[in-house]
C-alpha cells in the first residue's frame, strides 16, 4: 500500500475547491494548478498577465518547497493560458523564475479559467 502527504503551507493559497495545494507520493511531488493569487488576500496579484504569471509561479514555488522539494527537481510543467498571446511574455517570466533549470513543458489556451484568471500552473517534481 502507498502512502501519500498531503502539503499544505500558508506561503500558497488555500485551495479553492475540495483538493490539496499538493500531494507526495513515493518520491514524487504533484502540485495542484496555480493562480495568480495573493496567498496572504486570496485575491488576484494584479489584473495584469504578468502579475498574475509571476505570482502564480511564486505559489507553485512555495508548495514545492513546503514538500522539501527544490525548484531543480521539477520535471514538468503544465501551463493553462487564456490568451495565447501571452505566450512570448510567459516564456520570458518562465525563465527568469527557473534561471538554468528547463523542465519539460506544454503549453494551451483555454476557454477559461477559476475567478477569471489569466494564467493557471501546474507542476510535477521528482527526487
Amino acid at each position: 500500500m502507498t502512502t501519500s502527504t498531503i502539503i499544505s503551507t500558508d506561503r500558497a493559497p488555500a485551495a479553492i475547491g475540495p483538493y490539496s495545494q499538493g500531494i507526495i507520493a513515493k518520491d514524487m511531488l504533484f502540485v495542484s494548478g496555480q493562480l495568480g493569487l495573493d496567498p496572504a488576500s486570496g485575491k488576484f496579484a494584479g489584473e495584469d498577465f504578468d502579475t498574475q504569471a509571476l505570482q502564480a509561479l511564486k505559489n507553485l514555488g512555495n508548495i514545492v518547497s513546503a514538500g522539501g522539494f527544490e525548484l531543480s527537481d521539477i520535471v514538468t510543467v503544465d501551463v493553462f493560458l487564456t490568451d495565447m498571446t501571452h505566450f512570448k511574455a510567459f516564456n520570458k517570466i518562465y525563465a527568469d523564475f527557473f534561471s538554468a533549470h528547463r523542465p519539460a513543458r506544454a503549453v494551451v489556451e483555454v476557454s477559461a479559467l477559476p475567478g477569471s484568471a489569466l494564467v493557471e500552473i501546474k507542476c510535477m517534481a521528482r527526487k
